[in-house]
């Protein structure tokens, strides 16, 4: 493989955790193979632009100045490689099973990584999986289950 598709995957990924913070869904959907698909660590699954419309919508209405800020990223075979920062204040309501829990605002920064799937040869993303610690980044915001 070329370093100069490692390099355009690793850009396509910045654009992309970029394009996320700046609510430009237009823009960040157009960063997919045509078909945006998330997974999430909880196996919870957004597959198809309407989907993945929802959870941007769901998970702004927690945290609606959601943000996020690179650690490290690498590049390895098809996939791209991200550790970051997940930042934001919880503002909105959250959803555990049928509890509803009310807003604490109280900040959040939780660390979390996240692989980006690629196409063989492609610098479009196939699939993003971010993997968190969901209860570590409950208590943070002052949640006890």
């Amino acid at each position: 493989m070329s370093d100069d598709l490692a390099e355009r995957r690793i850009q396509r990924v910045r654009d992309h955790m970029a394009l996320e913070m700046e609510y430009d869904w237009d823009a960040v959907i157009a960063t997919f193979d045509g078909h945006p698909r998330y997974e999430m660590a909880t196996g919870q699954l957004f597959d198809g632009e309407e989907s993945v419309r929802g959870y941007f919508a769901g998970s702004r209405s927690v945290f609606p100045d959601q943000g996020n800020e690179i650690i490290e990223i690498a590049h390895a075979g098809n996939t791209v490689l991200v550790e970051f920062w997940l930042t934001g204040t919880h503002l909105g309501e959250i959803r555990v099973g049928d509890r509803a829990i009310p807003p604490t605002g109280r900040k959040l920064k939780a660390r979390m990584a996240a692989t980006f799937e690629f196409a063989p040869g492609s610098d479009l993303i196939l699939c993003e999986r971010p993997y968190f610690d969901q209860l570590g980044m409950l208590r943070s915001i002052g949640i006890e289950l």
